[in-house]
């Protein structure tokens, strides 16, 4: 259990505008070690090297017992091993990892390109597939929100989205969180500030999507969006702020929109599970991934984001196994209608990652089920009005 004393006097700090000391005593209590219990409001945690609110630091994909590991699965580990943060900042936040190669972020004949979105609460870039075979026909959109450390590159690559894209003939965009929004990368789903419709990186992200719909040839009535950890989180409150907007959402190792509204509030629900989210959550249909073995963002957190859609609804629940990988639950919710409301993929034994990703990006579990595939088969069978 977390010290609740700690949790509060965090709280004080923070509202005081005392983050870094905030930070440092969250920090000491999440790893177990003591910390100075406050007294008559003026203690203070000691100065420190402190690292910025990330929810993926490290991927922990869980390795396989020794002497069944295969050479495959062994270079995903190495991939994917935790770095001091230290060092992963100055390498960019990818710790040693190469940038990906062209091939392995879309297929060849297809277009990969930049643009930029402003408006009053800032600016963003981004990255937009455009599959090969648009004609000038309404397709489908899908917008990814990567996790802390990542680019649209290594988002694009690890999730292989852009090539069942081309497959499917669909547009996917791709913002970029800056180091100068949050040091990580993260996108800042633990502020009430960005957790609104009309202001701060909702804002953005909504921005850039319209953005794209204008420009390019978009069915209106299928956009989606989706997104890994921070990422997650962002794609939940776009869920529940944009229902308008989007007719899915996508939740990988995330968490629901609401889950905190501070930093102390945040450290709590990674650890142990938000509360039930703000606004009722996302009134959106919603796929969700996440491994039962994540100790970066505590499972129940997929928990909370389906129970929001579970009152009234009819339950199927079904067990699978990926072919020398992850076993799963996969967990059906529908109306009385049959339509589909939510999904919700329990991998079992799997770690912070992107389930069935390439290990041509960070943060991917190849031993599956493939996210991406079922995400993109979720989405397109919802649209927005039926």
């Amino acid at each position: 259990m977390l010290d609740q004393n700690i949790v509060r006097e965090a709280t004080r700090l923070t509202r005081a505008g005392q983050l870094v000391e905030a930070t440092a005593l969250l920090q000491r209590m999440l790893r177990g070690e003591s910390a100075a219990e406050p007294s008559g409001g003026t203690a203070r945690a000691k100065p420190a090297k402190i690292e910025p609110l990330t929810i993926d630091l490290k991927a922990n994909v869980l390795e396989e017992k020794k002497g069944r590991q295969s050479t495959h699965a062994s270079s995903v580990q190495r991939r994917n091993r935790p770095a001091p943060f230290d060092a992963m900042r100055k390498l960019s936040g990818l710790g040693l990892r190469a940038p990906p190669a062209t091939t392995d972020i879309a297929p060849e004949g297809t277009r990969f390109i930049a643009g930029t979105f402003s408006n009053a609460a800032g600016s963003r870039t981004y990255k937009l597939f455009i599959p090969s075979r648009s004609r000038g026909e309404p397709l489908p959109l899908v917008v990814m929100l990567h996790g802390c450390t990542q680019s649209p590159d290594d988002f694009a690559a690890g999730t292989r989205m852009n090539f069942l894209a081309e497959e499917r003939n669909c547009f996917v965009v791709y913002p970029e969180q800056p180091s100068g929004a949050n040091q990580s990368k993260c996108w800042n789903w633990f502020r009430t500030g960005d957790q609104q419709r009309n202001g701060g990186e909702p804002s953005l992200i909504a921005g850039i999507t319209r953005q794209i719909m204008q420009d390019y040839p978009i069915d209106p009535n299928r956009v989606y969006v989706a997104g890994l950890s921070a990422g997650g989180a962002a794609a939940a409150i776009m869920g529940a702020t944009h229902a308008d907007l989007y007719a899915a959402v996508g939740i990988h190792s995330g968490l629901a929109c609401g889950a905190a509204s501070d930093l102390p509030s945040a450290f709590v629900a990674m650890r142990q599970g938000g509360g039930k989210a703000r606004n009722g959550g996302p009134s959106v249909p919603i796929i969700v991934f996440h491994g039962d073995r994540d100790t970066t963002v505590n499972p129940n957190n997929a928990d909370r984001i389906v129970e929001q859609s579970a009152t009234g609804m009819r339950s199927k629940a079904i067990d699978g196994r990926v072919p020398d990988g992850h076993g799963y639950t996969r967990t059906i919710l529908t109306h009385a209608d049959g339509r589909v409301v939510s999904e919700h993929w329990n991998v079992h034994g799997a770690g912070h990652a992107w389930a069935g990703g390439s290990p041509a990006g960070s943060y991917t579990d190849p031993r599956g089920p493939d996210a991406t595939g079922e995400m993109l088969r979720f989405f397109l069978d919802h649209s927005l009005g039926s």
